[in-house]
């Protein structure tokens, strides 16, 4: 059987703005592709479930309405110090912070920000297991 591979494509106000923001700001590759659509390869896919409600308010957003779209894209780093090193690259590319990173009750370090079109993203840092590629 052949391995699964995921995408998660985000809807985008502005191709060329998000291209700038992932592909300048963030620093991810971009593949060749159609001028329609943008692909940047990621280091493999996790899928995490939590609640609705308790993930909008770990993003200190309102669960329902504007703001909040029930899902979030988690991005985990080694340390609390890389944590804070590439929300302030967000920012600087565009993101707006959405929350500062911080301690957080499950024993982690996290903090949430919002790309261009409003997308959130967590920048994690979980210190009883890593969730990243083996080599890293």
């Amino acid at each position: 059987m052949k391995p699964r591979m995921s995408m998660i494509t985000l809807g985008v106000e502005d191709l060329d703005r998000s291209i700038r923001f992932y592909r300048d700001g963030l620093g991810l590759s971009q593949l060749e592709s159609p001028p329609s659509v943008a692909f940047f390869p990621l280091n493999g896919t996790w899928l995490g479930l939590y609640g609705r409600e308790a993930l909008a308010e770990d993003a200190g957003v309102p669960a329902q309405g504007q703001g909040f779209r029930a899902v979030t894209i988690s991005h985990n780093l080694a340390s609390e110090a890389a944590v804070d090193q590439l929300m302030a690259e967000a920012v600087a590319a565009g993101a707006t912070e959405v929350k500062k990173p911080q301690k957080v009750f499950w024993g982690g370090y996290s903090g949430y920000f919002a790309d261009p079109d409003g997308h959130l993203w967590e920048l994690a840092h979980n210190p009883f297991m890593w969730v990243g590629p083996e080599d890293s």
